[in-house]
């Protein structure tokens, strides 16, 4: 019995170590796996340390790019000036300019570009400079007369000395077959032309008016402005005479009792103020608002020769344009000189003081020069000149029917940035 006892009690003793052993494993599990949770965490944190990507402020340096908005002030400095270039070695020397007419108010921009640094031969119209500081000379010839007032693209065609001329479209369009020429800036938004009578005598609102008056129509010969008109049904042909020599005589004889050409920037100055034969005002219409909507005077090269004077033209052209600013800015100077070089000239073309000052305002006024319908001085219209090459197609003959716009312009040479 006591023995049984004794083993009963070994039993239980062992059962007792037994069972505190198991509970000593099981709370070192719990105190184990409590702490394993915050460790999942601690694991975890470096997807939280993703901020640190967030610590790029550092490359965020706002301070950094604080001065660039003081920036703005340097703009001004970035525009290149299209005076500042060097044509030496590029274009040709002299670069020759082939003008229409006599030196006159509508010439400025171009004499602009030589200033009174200039050399004239009187006799044969030309005047010859430094084209600025652009290290060549820039030599400009009188027209007109001076051609025995053939078309431009004529005397471009027998003269390959000659890079520029002034030829308009209608004159571009007509010789395009034998002479091609393409113009490469039209410093002339709004052709000058005009005819014009005497309000005391006449009263015109339209052009169409004066077709149905009768009255004589007096131009220049070769103008094909009265073909386009009298195609359209505007005037008749037995109206037109084309002896007109650019003298004032006839029209002041007839009391002014027919239509006459002349520049809306010029002649109504000259007739009311310098001639003193007539002394009053004369009223005209501008020939653009017959529809006959050409660019007059654009600058234009032989088509053959555009390869070779492309380099120059690049700078060239940029040049004219901001000379048509700049002279309409001040016109004073360059007017003063076109004078002066009339004057030396001593032919029966006379200028006055008041007829530059009326020009330029006028030009301004009427929107002969400007920006064409972007912001741009010089450039040309395609859809404009759409229109004005299916209207000659329509009224003139000879002209190519395969002849495209395209064909009579490029606008690549001119400097967007540059306009009014």
């Amino acid at each position: 019995m006591g023995g049984r006892m004794r083993r009963l009690a070994i039993i239980l003793t062992l059962l007792a170590l037994i069972a505190a052993a198991c509970g000593d494993d099981s709370d070192t599990d719990e105190t184990a796996a409590e702490p394993a949770a915050p460790s999942e965490p601690a694991e975890e944190a470096p997807a939280p340390a993703e901020p640190e990507p967030a610590e790029e402020p550092a490359p965020e340096p706002a301070p950094t790019e604080a001065p660039a908005e003081d920036m703005p002030d340097e703009e001004p400095a970035a525009a290149p000036d299209p005076m500042a270039v060097d044509l030496s070695g590029v274009c040709p020397d002299p670069l020759v300019l082939q003008t229409d007419w006599y030196p006159s108010p509508e010439h400025g921009y171009a004499y602009y570009l030589i200033g009174d640094a200039g050399e004239l031969d009187a006799e044969a119209g030309i005047y010859t400079g430094p084209l600025l500081n652009t290290g060549i000379n820039l030599e400009i010839r009188a027209g007109g007369p001076y051609l025995g007032f053939q078309p431009m693209t004529t005397t471009m065609q027998l003269d390959d000395n000659i890079h520029l001329g002034w030829a308009n479209t209608d004159e571009q369009v007509a010789a395009f077959e034998e002479v091609p020429t393409i113009a490469v800036a039209a410093p002339f938004e709004i052709n000058p032309q005009i005819l014009m009578w005497n309000p005391e005598e006449l009263s015109f609102s339209s052009f169409e008016e004066i077709g149905e008056s009768g009255v004589t129509v007096f131009h220049f010969g070769g103008a094909l402005y009265v073909d386009y008109m009298v195609g359209a049904g505007i005037l008749n042909a037995d109206q037109l005479d084309p002896s007109y020599d650019g003298t004032p005589a006839r029209f002041v004889a007839a009391n002014g009792n027919y239509a006459q050409q002349g520049f809306a920037s010029s002649e109504p100055w000259f007739y009311e103020n310098a001639l003193e034969e007539w002394g009053k005002p004369v009223d005209y219409m501008l020939v653009h608002d017959s529809g006959f909507e050409i660019y007059a005077q654009p600058m234009v090269i032989r088509a053959g020769a555009l390869e070779e004077l492309r380099p120059c033209l690049e700078l060239v052209v940029p040049i004219f344009q901001q000379a048509v600013l700049d002279h309409y800015a001040n016109h004073a100077p360059t007017s003063q000189l076109i004078l002066d070089i009339v004057e030396e000239i001593a032919s029966s073309w006379v200028l006055h003081p008041g007829q530059m000052d009326y020009s330029a305002a006028t030009a301004l006024e009427l929107g002969l020069v400007g920006n064409g319908p972007d912001d741009i001085v010089g450039n040309i219209d395609e859809a404009r000149m759409e229109r004005v090459v299916q209207l000659l197609k329509d009224v003139v003959d000879g002209v190519p029917e395969d002849l495209e716009a395209t064909d009579l312009y490029t606008n690549e040479f001119i400097d967007p940035s540059i306009g009014f």
